[in-house]
């Protein structure tokens, strides 16, 4: 069975559960067809010596090494670069012991993890993919930066069997960077399965609609703000629709202060916090239709639930969401356009019925973790074959 190593800056930890959750969906797709394993390097200010952490996951098994770094301003990028290495070897070490060699690699988000998969190649000739998430190539971003890490980030990309952005607009992005591959193709980012089969709610006749908004509360890049204002002025015409808002941010408490001073009436526009992901499915199982309002994006994982469920989509045409979203599973505008905003929920009040629930449920397939993990293995297999 063939085994893939997955390298990652980004996973979720004992400090965060929630941190580059779609890099463990991923992993755990892949792990439905071969054997699978993360070695995630973290810096620990709070251990004094490297503390590795073997655990199983949804049949992901992952090795976790939390390594100490000094944190004086000085001499902190040295030591967490040093201890990075030194978390790596010891992080390897186990992989071999414990998991095997692998017969793959993935690296996902450059660069310093992409360094891990290019030396593994060098040394001991295992191949390895790149799956890029980070919006930083984006110019609403602009943070891709530095002399050295773009040159070898250029060699890495340029090395890895294949690069597979999570959208085609960043493989666009990338590419005005420098950062070529002949082998680049886009990998979607995955919904859990209850999303495909959570039973759809309809409106009932006489019943408000319901509007839904999923997001992180960071207001330069969501701008909930933008929503309450267009869900004010929508009010002012008609009182038939809700508008139900689910997350927690650095900018929640000010959000929820804002839909005060705007004197939004709680039956209006409600708060529901930080949900655990059934809990969101059936809250998108009992929309009508799903708001976002960004300024910038890359590929929310929050669209791809609202198909899932059957839920049209309202958002903004930034990123790759044109990719995810046409006239067929709803409506894009202009960021910042809050006139838009207002006139397409009012318009989706009217004319939801429109949109079919099973057709936007077919449309959502491709993100589902067998799809996602058969198109993974055929970028492994066509690498090693390619290595031999």
């Amino acid at each position: 069975m063939l085994k893939v190593l997955f390298f990652s800056p980004w996973y979720p930890h004992r400090y965060d559960a929630m941190f580059g959750l779609f890099v463990r969906k991923h992993a755990e797709a892949v792990a439905r067809h071969c054997s699978v394993c993360v070695l995630y390097l973290f810096a620990d200010g709070k251990v004094r010596h490297c503390e590795v952490v073997d655990q199983t996951t949804n049949g992901v098994r992952e090795c976790y090494v939390y390594y100490p770094f000094l944190n004086f301003p000085v001499l902190r990028p040295l030591t967490k670069a040093v201890g990075f290495v030194l978390a790596f070897l010891k992080g390897y070490a186990w992989v071999k012991r414990s998991f095997g060699k692998p017969d793959v690699t993935q690296t996902n988000v450059l660069t310093r993890c992409g360094v891990l998969s290019y030396l593994l190649k060098v040394c001991s000739g295992i191949p390895y993919v790149i799956v890029e998430h980070w919006s930083r190539y984006l110019p609403s971003k602009n943070g891709y930066r530095g002399w050295l890490r773009k040159r070898v980030s250029e060699l890495v990309v340029r090395q890895a069997s294949c690069v597979l952005p999570v959208t085609e607009h960043l493989a666009d992005a990338m590419r005005r960077h420098g950062l070529r591959n002949n082998h680049c193709l886009v990998v979607h980012n995955v919904v859990d399965d209850f999303f495909f089969t959570a039973e759809k709610h309809p409106l009932a006749q006489g019943d408000r609609f319901r509007f839904l908004h999923v997001s992180c509360f960071s207001e330069p890049d969501k701008n909930v703000c933008g929503i309450l204002r267009a869900v004010k002025r929508l009010s002012e015409k008609r009182t038939d629709f809700s508008m139900t808002m689910v997350g927690v941010g650095p900018d929640y408490e000010m959000v929820r202060n804002y839909a005060k001073e705007l004197c939004l009436p709680d039956d209006l526009v409600s708060f529901l916090g930080e949900l655990p992901p059934d809990e969101v499915c059936h809250r998108f199982a009992e929309t009508d239709a799903f708001v976002l309002f960004s300024n910038t994006e890359n590929a929310p994982v929050v669209i791809s639930e609202a198909l899932a469920t059957g839920t049209p989509v309202i958002s903004t045409n930034v990123g790759g969401i044109p990719e995810m979203v046409d006239d067929e599973s709803g409506c894009l505008i202009n960021p910042g356009d809050e006139d838009a905003l207002r006139d397409k929920m009012d318009w989706m009040i009217d004319h939801h019925a429109n949109y079919d629930a099973e057709r936007l449920r077919e449309k959502a397939r491709c993100y589902g973790y067998d799809e996602v993990g058969r198109f993974l293995i055929s970028c492994y297999e066509e690498a090693v074959r390619a290595g031999r």
